[in-house]
């Protein structure tokens, strides 16, 4: 196995053909080269006095600020005798460094200078002050990478004999030109470094693995032990992720294994690591399967572990198992951070479930978890899809006065919803808001305001917004387009809408399955069934592949126009070649058979579409009770009616009506009123006709007196006032 393993890795590495530089041949050798002696410049005699007399001075001093004691050599003192006043004081640390600042605020050091004073530094154990003073070498403006980086290191070399000789300082030096991004002259000092015997700490090898670019740093770390860098985990949950990140997660597998035959024991991040890379792909098997060798190791899944999983399962719609996955994590006594909150809301309002992504919501805001800008858009997102505009703007508001400034996505959205939702006018003002607050609308903005103009029928503003995206460089997309042949189809301007498709296509942008089935939907609406099928041939053609929705829209087509044998040989021809139908397609068979009277044909294409595990909509059972109510099949309408209700489906006024009006031929009055009842209940106004069923059976005698509605019912008084205003308008 570790054979196996050792080479599985081997090859991994060797699949790479980069262009990372290797360790010279000249960095690995037998002859360890000797540091020079540190020879500085000799004092004149009239110097050696000024040293000895601040010297004395900086000894000497207590209280009083170093800068009044020594404000009698200021004019005196010069470059030269920083170094020479050091070499008096080296012994005291904290002299070394209030006599340095002193001479670095008159601008009188030196890099020499700056270089003894990090060795000192480094030999007290202050590392944090000689990381420091490299950094602040950095950081001056208008530098020569690297001749500077030359000066520096030679200098550092020059002064190691006999200020410090801690091999820590050329970490420090090392670390520092790592942290500022200068990963070349990092590589050229460790390769020095190798030259005088001393190999760099896996500390801060390890920093520079996780600093360099993913390819180059999986050669790192073959070529790092060749010279002595001796790994430790750290180092392999590093490569770990830098192996996950190009994409090869079987070979961060096997770095994990690989790891553990070398004595190196797998901490939970390097699984969690490796979980993260297979989520990343959706191998959800794997996944579980690395969480139980991890249980089985004594290792619990951290937060970081649980966040992936829950993201994969919501990706994956999940949705039950990523909150199971969230009350374990809770359970495990891990309290979820923003991103996992933001996790589950995203994906329970992609899902649909816009309660319990409020549930999340609101769940984190009692727990003192602060929602941000991605948590926002996702809940506003969510509300917006299922049409709750007044929900989506109140959290929009909610946003803005928590100091959150949304950004083009949120903007996005909220125009995007109140388009949706027919209110274009509101759609317009977070438009122009958006303007105001110096976010530029981008090709999706103006595709939703685009998209919802032709919806409701003003082509002629949605033109207007197209010319206005050509102004400011903005390039329609297909979806642009799309909504407009959309409208023009619902216009009834179908030719129009053909001509565009040429256009945009002569401009280099390629019609898509939505463009093709729009125009189907249009010639069928319109009773064009074979010009419908010249389309879905021509779409074929060009090699694109009809979605379920294209059969939806050519099996409506067959229904409306009465053609329900080509109905049935679509649907069959779907099922033969593999296509799964969906509740959309059996309903327009459904309804057309209930409106030709054939419930029993109805009933069997229902029970055909749970046979195949196809469950039906609102609309299935809407058209079947419609259809079984006319036959006065009440019994099989009302069962229908109670497992419509019992699955969370919203009952019409329209089906209301139907049970009504089913049960008054069937002389049911009680059922009747019950159903009426419960209509009162939900809300629903009933509508003149079935006020006059029961002003008519009061009228007429038929039925006990309190089965009877009374003409001043709050619903019916309320519809008829509504039918008196229309009239009047």
């Amino acid at each position: 196995m570790k054979k196996g393993t050792t080479f599985a890795l081997r090859s991994f590495i060797q699949l790479f053909s980069f262009n990372a530089r290797k360790l010279s041949s000249s960095s690995i050798t037998d002859t360890t080269r000797p540091f020079p002696d540190y020879s500085p410049k000799k004092p004149s005699v009239r110097d050696t006095e000024l040293v000895h007399q601040i010297a004395n001075v900086i000894k000497l001093r207590r209280a009083e600020p170093l800068r009044r004691s020594l404000k009698p050599y200021e004019c005196k003192f010069k470059t030269d005798h920083l170094i020479w006043v050091l070499m008096k004081i080296r012994s005291d640390y904290n002299l070394v460094l209030d006599f340095f600042e002193w001479a670095r605020s008159r601008r009188d050091s030196t890099l020499e200078a700056l270089c003894i004073v990090t060795h000192l530094a480094v030999a007290s154990k202050d590392l944090n002050v000689a990381y420091s003073l490299v950094s602040s070498f950095w950081e001056r403006p208008k530098l020569s990478v690297n001749d500077s980086f030359v000066q520096f290191f030679d200098l550092l070399v020059y002064t190691y004999k006999d200020w410090g000789s801690d091999p820590n300082v050329f970490d420090v030096f090392f670390r520092v030109l790592v942290e500022f991004g200068m990963l070349r002259e990092a590589r050229k000092v460790f390769e020095k470094m190798l030259s005088y015997g001393l190999v760099l700490s896996v500390d801060s090898c390890n920093l520079y693995l996780s600093k360099e670019k993913t390819a180059t740093a999986v050669i790192v770390f073959k070529e790092f032990p060749e010279v002595g860098v001796c790994w430790n985990v750290a180092s392999y949950n590093i490569v770990i992720h830098c192996v996950c990140q190009l994409g090869r997660v079987s070979e961060a597998h096997h770095l994990l294994v690989l790891m553990e035959l070398k004595g190196y024991i797998p901490d939970v991040v390097s699984y969690s690591t490796v979980i993260n890379g297979y989520c990343r792909f959706g191998e959800l098997e794997k996944v579980w399967k690395l969480i139980e060798v991890m249980r089985e190791k004594g290792l619990k899944p951290n937060s970081y572990t649980y966040g992936s999983v829950i993201l994969l399962l919501c990706r994956s719609c999940k949705l039950a198992e990523a909150e199971e996955a969230f009350r374990e994590m809770i359970g495990d006594g891990i309290v979820p951070d923003n991103v996992v909150y933001t996790t589950l809301i995203d994906g329970f309002c992609k899902g649909g479930n816009i309660k319990a992504a409020s549930k999340f919501f609101y769940e984190m805001l009692s727990l003192d978890i602060a929602p941000d800008i991605v948590t926002y858009t996702a809940i506003i997102s969510g509300f917006c899809r299922v049409g709750d505009m007044v929900e989506a703007g109140k959290l929009f508001h909610e946003m803005i006065c928590r100091g959150l400034e949304p950004d083009s996505v949120t903007f996005t959205e909220v125009i995007n919803g109140y388009c949706k939702a027919g209110e274009i006018k509101e759609a317009f003002s977070v438009h122009n808001r958006m303007i105001q607050a110096g976010c530029s609308p981008n090709v999706v903005t103006y595709t939703a305001l685009i998209d919802g103009l032709c919806k409701e029928g003003d082509l002629d503003s949605a033109n207007d917004l197209l010319h206005e995206m050509w102004k400011i460089g903005l390039q329609p997309n297909l979806f642009t387009y799309n909504s407009i042949v959309n409208g023009l189809c619902k216009s009834g301007s179908i030719e129009e809408a053909i001509k565009l498709v040429g256009e945009f296509e002569a401009a280099g942008i390629n019609p898509d399955a939505f463009t093709y089935t729009t125009l189907m939907d249009a010639y069928c609406k319109s009773g064009e069934m074979s010009k419908a099928q010249e389309v879905l041939k021509e779409m074929l053609g060009r090699g694109l592949e009809p979605t379920v929705v294209t059969f939806n829209v050519l099996m409506n087509g067959f229904c409306l126009n009465g053609m329900l044998e080509d109905g049935e040989k679509l649907l069959n021809w779907m099922l033969a070649k593999g296509i799964a139908p969906n509740a959309t397609t059996y309903n327009s068979l459904v309804k057309l058979y209930c409106v030709r009277g054939d419930v029993k044909a109805a009933a069997a294409v229902y029970k055909d579409m749970c046979a195949r595990e196809v469950g039906p909509d609102g609309k299935t059972y809407e058209n079947l009770i419609r259809g079984h109510c006319k036959a006065r099949n009440m019994k099989e309408a009302w069962f229908l009616y109670r497992g419509m209700v019992e699955k969370g489906f919203s009952v019409s006024a329209g089906t209301y009506s139907d049970l009504i009006k089913g049960f008054f031929k069937r002389k049911k009055f009680v059922e009747a009123r019950d159903v009426f009842e419960q209509m009162k209940r939900e809300g629903i106004a009933a509508d003149k006709e079935i006020f006059d069923f029961f002003s008519d059976t009061k009228l007429k005698g038929r039925g006990r007196t309190d089965t009877v509605v009374d003409p001043v019912d709050e619903i019916i008084e309320n519809y008829l006032v509504d039918e008196e205003l229309r009239e009047a308008n």
